[in-house]
């Protein structure tokens, strides 16, 4: 799964899609309406690559969360993030991410965590097959050995 080319923008709902480079920016589009607009270097430009959850142990990147929502809860949620309480979002988030450091994860995070695999999913962005670098990376390592 490459998350690489999925961005989130500081201020802007969502999630984007980098389709180009300009001179001083980055031309994005929009995965709830098809939007292309460019984002600058003054805004807060995050790689869904580059995120990870805090844990109790080493933080956990988030497409090994998805992988596991997908595991435990499936392609669809039974729920709207938005909807429940914070207690209701705890318990749901625990069961995603059930060594999530309580202090340092905020229920705006949970939600958008959630409202994020509703939107990659719809859309089918997550692949959760093996990558086929990883792949490479273990049959590389096994030839090493023998």
């Amino acid at each position: 799964m490459d998350l690489s080319k999925i961005v989130a923008v500081g201020g802007k709902p969502g999630l984007f899609l980098v389709t180009g480079q300009g001179k001083n920016s980055v031309l994005i589009e929009s995965l709830i309406d098809g939007k292309r607009i460019a984002a600058f270097s003054h805004e807060k430009i995050s790689s869904l690559e580059e995120i990870s959850i805090f844990t109790t142990g080493e933080d956990r990147p988030l497409k090994e969360v998805f992988k596991h929502i997908h595991e435990v809860m499936g392609d669809e949620l039974d729920f709207d993030p938005k909807k429940l309480t914070n207690y209701e979002l705890a318990e749901k988030f625990r069961i995603a991410v059930p060594d999530y450091a309580e202090a340092s994860v905020y229920p705006s995070d949970m939600k958008k965590l959630f409202s994020w695999y509703i939107l990659l999913s719809k859309k089918n962005l997550l692949d959760y097959s093996l990558d086929t670098s990883e792949t490479n990376e273990t049959e590389t390592d096994n030839e090493n050995k023998e």
